[in-house]
């Protein structure tokens, strides 16, 4: 898993270095795991003095990590990208795209960008009279196909 994180955090902080180190290697029953993250051009190692964005990232970076070492069948993600600013969301879209070559992602999100490149959307509402209501589209049904070409 080690070095699933690391690629996955070079991935998603171009210019940085995260590493997982094993707090007691010598007792694996009972070490813990220290995870340390330099962005690009910082010095910074310690996670609380990372940004939220950044800190979100990195928890991204384990997670996808895990995933990676771990396949399983479906994920499930809420509001994992809510702190990321667009260049960050889209190397984290990128991620996502790759997870669901192999698994089904459910993601839950208020990100435009993440609901682009979604195959479904299922949204909760409440109506007028407090009653909630799912709504669901698939995308392929709305996306536009091109337009034929005229005939001369």
């Amino acid at each position: 898993m080690a070095r699933e994180f690391e690629g996955v955090f070079s991935r998603l902080f171009p210019g940085g270095e995260g590493r997982l180190v094993l707090t007691d290697p010598e007792n694996m029953l009972t070490t813990g795991l220290d995870v340390e993250a330099r962005p690009p051009g910082k010095r910074i190692k310690r996670l609380s003095l990372l940004s939220g964005g950044e800190r979100s990232l990195v928890a991204v970076a384990l997670l996808v990590s895990i995933f990676k070492a771990r396949p399983s069948p479906f994920y499930i993600m809420d509001e994992v990208e809510a702190a990321l600013d667009d260049a960050n969301l889209g190397r984290l879209i990128t991620l996502f795209e790759e997870l669901r070559d192999s698994s089904q992602l459910i993601v839950i999100t208020h990100q435009k960008r993440t609901m682009e490149v979604a195959d479904a959307l299922y949204g909760v509402t409440m109506r007028g009279d407090g009653v909630t209501t799912v709504v669901s589209q698939r995308l392929a049904d709305v996306r536009v196909a091109p337009e034929p070409a005229e005939a001369s």
